[in-house]
């Protein structure tokens, strides 16, 4: 099993985490993609050794070419084509997984990226049709959600029957491939208190819990939906492995309140195994070798599990 590591943004922490994680890695168990001058520079920063390790060295990300700390086009353009060859090389079969640092959307848009995200991207890359998420990954719980990047006015008007139920299969299934057995999955309402009874909006009563219904006749274990403000309550404390989000911000206050240092983004769906680090680019901290590094190991430990799990 050879996971990718795909280094990304050069103008954030993405380098320095690279390099402590490859520092506690098996060599034989990695090959890393990107600029070898920023991974060595990651190192610098980090103050640790680096194994011997295979690099695809893209020379597109010269350390004294780049401004830490600043979003660019030329940051984007070296994130991207390092992701991409990641793809084309878990297409062929040269590594099972990937695990890149942090992106940052406004860079890859610079450079040209069209779409709302490296999941899209990556999707499209692949030609790949079926169904896609972002989940985010505690130790505890997982956090999906039926909407992502789209603005907060388009919600309502986005939330569909099919959407909600095909958010739902997806979570479970992403997460047996992760080794949940059946997980326990809970549904987030849109609305506040959940509507209460139509009074504050109708979504939970006409789409989302017939929804859950749809889902629950699949055989899946999904109950709700459940108040927005104690759901995560309860996922916290253990009743539930899994809340979906209705959109974007609904799920991620919340599940980076709980454990925004060890949190870990899954690109579910695919037929790669793709993971990184859910905290971003931090790019108030770039450089200054302060950075945490549990995400990122996280995120590498669950990339190889999962890519074991399909081998």
């Amino acid at each position: 099993m050879i996971v990718g590591l795909v280094l990304g943004d050069p103008a954030g922490i993405g380098a320095e985490l690279a390099a402590r994680v490859l520092s506690q890695v098996d060599p034989k168990e990695v090959v890393v993609i990107g600029d070898v001058r920023q991974l060595h520079a990651g190192a610098r920063v980090a103050g640790v050794s680096l194994p011997d390790l295979r690099v695809v060295d893209l020379k597109n990300a010269d350390p004294k070419a780049i401004e830490l700390g600043k979003v660019s086009a030329a940051g984007g353009k070296a994130a991207l084509e390092n992701f991409t060859r990641g793809l084309d090389m878990a297409r062929r079969g040269e590594v099972h997984a990937l695990c890149f640092t942090p992106f940052n959307k406004q860079a890859l848009h610079l450079a040209g990226n069209r779409h709302e995200d490296e999941l899209r991207y990556a999707a499209d890359y692949l030609g790949f049709a079926g169904p896609v998420g972002e989940f985010n990954v505690l130790e505890r719980f997982w956090n999906a959600r039926v909407t992502s990047h789209i603005p907060l006015r388009e919600v309502a008007s986005a939330l569909t029957h099919d959407r909600i139920v095909q958010a739902i299969a997806l979570t479970h299934d992403s997460m047996q491939k992760a080794g949940f057995a059946r997980p326990r999955i809970a549904v987030a309402a849109l609305n506040p208190h959940a509507g209460e009874g139509g009074n504050f909006g109708r979504e939970e009563i006409d789409i989302i819990a017939p929804a859950v219904a749809a889902a629950q006749q699949k055989g899946v274990s999904a109950t709700g939906p459940f108040p927005a403000d104690t759901v995560y309550v309860a996922a916290r404390d253990g009743r539930f492995d899994a809340v979906v989000s209705m959109y974007h911000d609904q799920g991620q206050i919340a599940f980076k309140l709980i454990g925004f240092a060890e949190g870990v983004t899954v690109l579910g769906g695919l037929p790669i195994p793709i993971t990184t680090a859910a905290h971003g680019t931090a790019y108030d901290i770039a450089g200054r070798g302060v950075a945490r590094p549990g995400a990122m190991q996280r995120a590498f430990q669950i990339a190889g599990a999962m890519a074991s799990r399909q081998l």
